[in-house]
């Protein structure tokens, strides 16, 4: 079956490389190193004009800052209005997520942000993949009208959740679709991807570094660098797949 491919990317080069592979979507975002967070305003009105009307559709991660999901007043007035900024820029989607204090799924919180997205497609982030029951969260989401939930299978790596995939997309029974995500690359896609979801969501990222000599943040060892799309690797996922339905 047809699988639909997702590739997260941070700028227009991202976006013109999912439009050569024939991406259905992308996750637009920054900070990847740090599990992403919410683009520039000017961000999202570059990529839908490097998509332009044929090429992939542009969700927007709304994500103020790195660390857990379980988020304040303020940071949670910050991503209604992201979320709305997102859309009124021309986003086709959203990409959110949010906890309570136990853990699970924040439901008021994720019922806001839906709401601010006024009928716009919502994805649902890794959030899941932290919860204490990620067929509980897909069942919420799946009650809330969310449009999708991407997961890892509650593993760091995609390939290592195959098990918990293979029972979100069960539990899921085509009335929400599952995208798995997180490390993929075109050594382990088809794997993946036979667990019968709907879509993979991928990076296929590379690290440009630079020794700048000078710390720049409390994370910063005197390195400075930044990750791209790769197209050979993003290619590579691809064929994988091709091959596979040829076989």
């Amino acid at each position: 079956m047809p699988i639909d491919l997702e590739v997260a990317v941070q700028n227009c080069a991202g976006v013109r490389i999912a439009r050569e592979i024939g991406a259905a979507r992308v996750e637009l975002t920054q900070a990847l190193a740090l599990g992403g967070l919410t683009p520039s305003r000017a961000t999202i009105e570059l990529a839908l004009e490097t998509a332009g009307h044929d090429g992939p559709e542009v969700h927007v991660l709304v994500r103020p800052r790195a660390g857990d999901f379980h988020y304040d007043r303020d940071e949670y007035e910050a991503m209604e209005r992201d979320v709305r900024h997102a859309l009124a820029a021309g986003a086709h989607g959203v990409v959110i997520g949010c906890q309570d204090a136990t853990g699970t799924l924040d439901r008021d919180g994720l019922a806001r942000l839906r709401d601010a997205a006024a009928g716009a497609a919502v994805t649902l982030h890794r959030v899941i993949d932290t919860t204490p029951d990620p067929l509980a969260a897909l069942h919420l989401a799946r009650e809330l009208g969310l449009s999708r939930v991407l997961s890892s299978g509650g593993a760091s790596r995609a390939l290592d959740g195959l098990d918990v995939l293979r029972a979100l997309v069960r539990e899921a029974a085509g009335e929400i679709e599952v995208m798995a995500g997180s490390g993929i690359s075109g050594a382990d896609v088809v794997t993946v991807a036979a667990t019968g979801v709907d879509a993979v969501h991928f990076s296929a990222k590379r690290t440009v570094t630079a020794d700048g000599g000078v710390r720049l943040g409390s994370a910063d060892e005197g390195v400075g660098g930044h990750e791209v799309t790769d197209l050979a690797a993003a290619r590579s996922i691809v064929d994988a797949l091709a091959g596979a339905q040829a076989a």
